[in-house]
């Protein structure tokens, strides 16, 4: 009876994030893709949106993240792109990785289309736009920041990295503010970086490294160090904040440490990351 119930619980918070989040499609580079879309009851024309790219091999579910709540907590839409599948049958986002190098899909068009179209179809601002993501997610939220660096206000990694292709092609002068969440026990998104490439995903910088390197592009001259309240005290890990700040145009950049995190979106223990976002992100609407 115990396992029925739990059953019959799940299924209903599964069937209630899909009423509340539709399938959509929008043809972009020449096929047909496919997002999901949450839109808080009574929204404002001229609301925020925030994107959220979900990691490698994953799937757009709003459940996984948590973002909806937020959304209809703080009044702004929430769309859950669906990465198309790699040469390995792996629904990614095409992010540079050596194995990607055949790969002919082009995310970071596919992403600056689906802005526009919801900007317009839905009458979402046209600035208070941002971008978050789960590991390879992460990643392409890097190189959104890189290559199209007006279309996002804001954009926060987590568990992502920054690649080393990407940090040398970098010559961006546009400030953009960016908070990175990462677990220093993260296996997959070494905290330490990557430089010989021994995990396949191509050579990565530190955690630290690629931070602070946005620190110096948004010209951050103040930094700001706290030990953040631990969510759990018997189970969570500690969460140390670093904020660079001073920034052009009011730019920051946030690091949240998580000491012993591995890699995660959800640091529940610790923080509550959907809140901890939209605390970053709120900093930026105009």
């Amino acid at each position: 009876m115990k396992y029925l119930l739990q059953t019959l619980l799940l299924l209903a918070v599964f069937t209630s994030y899909a009423r509340q989040t539709p399938d959509h499609t929008l043809r972009s580079g020449g096929i047909e893709r496919t997002y999901k879309l949450h839109l808080p009851e009574g929204l404002p024309d001229g609301a925020p949106l925030v994107v959220v790219l979900h990691g490698y091999g994953g799937q757009a579910r709003p459940e996984s993240y948590g973002m909806n709540e937020i959304a209809d907590r703080h009044g702004f839409a929430v769309c859950y792109p669906q990465g198309e599948k790699d040469g390995r049958g792996k629904t990614c986002w095409n992010a540079g990785y050596p194995f990607q190098a055949g790969m002919a899909i082009d995310d970071v068009q596919f992403i600056t289309e689906l802005v526009a179209h919801l900007q317009q179809k839905h009458h979402l601002s046209g600035h208070n736009v941002f971008c978050t993501g789960m590991s390879n997610g992460g990643e392409m939220c890097y190189q959104l920041a890189v290559q199209r660096p007006r279309l996002f206000a804001a954009v926060a990694p987590v568990s992502g990295l920054m690649l080393e292709w990407l940090y040398r092609a970098d010559d961006s002068t546009v400030p953009v503010p960016l908070f990175e969440i990462h677990g220093t026990a993260d296996k997959t998104s070494a905290w330490e970086g990557d430089p010989e490439n021994k995990g396949g995903w191509g050579s990565y910088l530190p955690v630290p490294l690629a931070v602070h390197h946005w620190a110096s592009k948004d010209r951050c001259n103040r930094i700001e160090c706290d030990t953040l309240p631990v969510g759990n005290p018997e189970t969570g890990h500690r969460v140390v904040a670093h904020r660079f700040t001073g920034g052009t145009d009011g730019c920051e950049v946030w690091l949240y440490e998580v000491i012993g995190g591995k890699h995660s979106w959800f640091f529940d223990r610790d923080i509550d990351t959907g809140e901890e976002l939209w605390k970053f992100f709120s900093k930026y609407i105009r």
